[in-house]
């Protein structure tokens, strides 16, 4: 079970020294800086400050989202699919004067988003939105940096939900690949030029990470499209992904996921 730690509540190593007090088991990992991991989990209510927006339950994989999108201060920031609303809770816990827009298509999940706001004292504009349709909520005022986690197989959370496997007939890959790529193009225009845009899925299947980046910036071209170096990829191997950057090597420990940072030009 991972922890993310409040990090303007308090700082990480504070934090760890609470779950000692308490009795409670736990490690941080050096490559996320506001991460804890139990060696068991336990209910959240038992978790010291949770109440108070001090700690989130968080999968270490899905922390890696601040770090990658990293946005400049004041940034104007749009998170597409954004609930259950942790990566931007992350980003507004880092850096206050972000403006954070979260969108998702249904308001039952936005209401538990702006519950979980609440709790952490963020001021995230959460709202209900079809992100393949910005003319009905978008103002005109480009964004500096958006998130785009799609909608995907969630393969990649297989270890901690093995129902999924079940859940997931043949065809959902292709289907779920439309959405994503429908999900890209409506979003791309609402990016200002030089802005960043961080496409994530669940998932370990190339045909919703490398292959559907791969097919967008061959629509866009390379004259307003960059792929940025730091882009982690897909972080977790399988036999249909091969280890690939920094962060593969802890399969054991974490989600799969894939990161993909583009600039535009």
């Amino acid at each position: 079970m991972w922890l993310r730690v409040h990090a303007r509540a308090t700082t990480r190593d504070g934090y760890l020294e609470r779950l000692q007090d308490a009795g409670i088991e736990a490690t941080t990992d050096d490559d996320l800086a506001d991460a804890i991991r139990l060696a068991a989990s336990l209910p959240v209510q038992q978790l010291p400050g949770f109440d108070d927006g001090v700690v989130s339950v968080q999968d270490g994989a899905a922390q890696r989202v601040a770090d990658a999108l990293s946005p400049k201060p004041n940034a104007r920031v749009l998170d597409a699919c954004a609930a259950p609303g942790g990566k931007s809770a992350h980003l507004a816990e880092r850096d206050p004067s972000l403006r954070i827009t979260a969108l998702d298509i249904d308001p039952r999940r936005v209401r538990r988003m702006q519950d979980t706001f609440a709790r952490l004292k963020l001021g995230i504009d959460a709202r209900a939105a079809d992100a393949t349709q910005p003319q009905a909520w978008w103002d005109g005022a480009a964004f500096d940096a958006i998130l785009l986690d799609a909608p995907c197989t969630a393969s990649g959370i297989v270890r901690r939900h093995p129902d999924v496997r079940w859940l997931r007939r043949a065809d959902d890959v292709a289907a779920l690949a439309r959405i994503q790529a429908e999900m890209l193009q409506a979003l791309w225009p609402l990016l200002a030029p030089g802005g960043r845009l961080l496409y994530a899925t669940c998932s370990v299947f190339k045909a919703e990470g490398q292959q559907q980046i791969d097919a967008f910036l061959q629509r866009v071209g390379p004259s307003a499209a960059v792929l940025q170096k730091q882009s982690p990829g897909h972080l977790l191997p399988s036999r249909d992904n091969p280890a690939q950057g920094a962060h593969g090597r802890s399969p054991a420990l974490q989600d799969g996921f894939f990161y993909a940072l583009i600039r535009k030009t």
